[in-house]
């Protein structure tokens, strides 16, 4: 399971989520239907700049949980610029 951000340069906005397969994911993201979100509906360029692994669900999703109660943008770019690029 893997944690993922999205970035959407056109409304300059991130989005936090959780998948199997963050790329196939995406595209769902980017064509906004057939399980994409009401919010990622906005923009059809979002492109992935964070992915973590984790070992289960729970896990992966304590950290999404994590990430979006801190409520920053700040906390996000900091996360994305201390991973090793994808």
């Amino acid at each position: 399971m893997f944690v993922y951000i999205l970035f959407s340069k056109n409304i300059d906005r991130f989005y936090v989520g959780m998948s199997n397969n963050p790329d196939r994911r995406l595209i769902y993201h980017n064509i906004g239907k057939g399980g994409g979100n009401a919010f990622t509906k906005r923009a059809h360029d979002w492109q992935i700049v964070f992915t973590q692994k984790f070992v289960d669900k729970q896990s992966a999703s304590k950290f999404e949980t994590h990430i979006k109660t801190q409520k920053s943008r700040r906390y996000i770019k900091s996360l994305i610029k201390n991973k090793a690029p994808r």
